[in-house]
């Protein structure tokens, strides 16, 4: 039996002479591992290769069996063409960052539809993006991200400079944390208004150097550390910072 649903490729690993083992964020079956075979042998099928670029939107034909490890594809094509997120370097490096974060905060083969499609409309917007906007996706995308892991920040009424971030707790505060790891000062009022951002148009508005982004972002990683087992280091961290220096 076959079920169609769209996609996001996350990772594709090259296996065998002619084939791919693929993993796809997919929208009715959470995260998913295929194979994928034939699509290394000519050049012809070299192009239906390109069809498994990390951050590709699909449209899919799978085969599901969920006492399986791994399933097939029976059809693969894309549901959009991007027109700048692969050829463009800095779009391109943003758009794996937010590939290996997705990748590394899903532990499960969930159902979580929401996640996907929140997924879907940030790789279209960056695609599109100013930018402006493109700069701050990362910042937008990881704290946003976290809404559906279940340890999104909520931000009071009211914010100032004199209150923290507790990242251990993951809370607003205005008592200094008795551990090093918060976030103070302008940051405070910085993060709050990255938080209340409903879409990433509105990113266009935050007027953030490079060194201050360089610096969220890893206080926002250090915040992921806390609260997903395991996450350890972004490999794609080193090539998002220069880009965007």
């Amino acid at each position: 039996m076959t079920h169609k649903t769209k996609g996001i490729v996350l990772k594709a690993v090259k296996y065998g002479e002619t084939s791919l083992v693929v993993t796809i964020l997919t929208e009715i079956f959470g995260i998913q591992t295929y194979m994928v075979n034939g699509v290394r042998t000519s050049k012809k099928s070299g192009s239906k290769a390109l069809l498994y670029q990390p951050a590709s939107l699909l449209d899919l034909e799978v085969y599901h069996n969920d006492l399986k490890a791994m399933n097939r594809i029976k059809e693969a094509e894309r549901s959009i063409m991007y027109h700048h997120l692969f050829a463009d370097v800095v779009r391109h490096s943003i758009g794996l960052f937010m590939i290996e974060l997705i990748h590394k905060t899903l532990k499960q083969p969930e159902n979580n539809p929401d996640l996907f499609y929140f997924c879907e409309d940030a790789f279209k917007q960056l695609d599109d993006a100013t930018g402006g906007v493109a700069a701050n996706m990362p910042l937008y995308f990881i704290l946003h991200l976290s809404y559906f892991h279940g340890f999104r920040i909520d931000v009071p009424a009211v914010v100032s400079t004199t209150m923290f971030i507790d990242l251990v707790e993951g809370s607003f505060t205005e008592e200094l944390p008795a551990h090093p790891h918060y976030i103070s000062g302008e940051d405070v009022l910085l993060t709050a208004d990255l938080l209340r951002v409903m879409q990433p148009s509105e990113l266009e508005d935050l007027k953030l150097n490079s060194l201050k982004r360089r610096q969220l972002l890893y206080r926002f990683l250090e915040y992921y550390n806390f609260h997903i087992a395991d996450f350890g280091i972004m490999k794609t961290l080193p090539i998002l910072q220069e880009v965007l220096s």
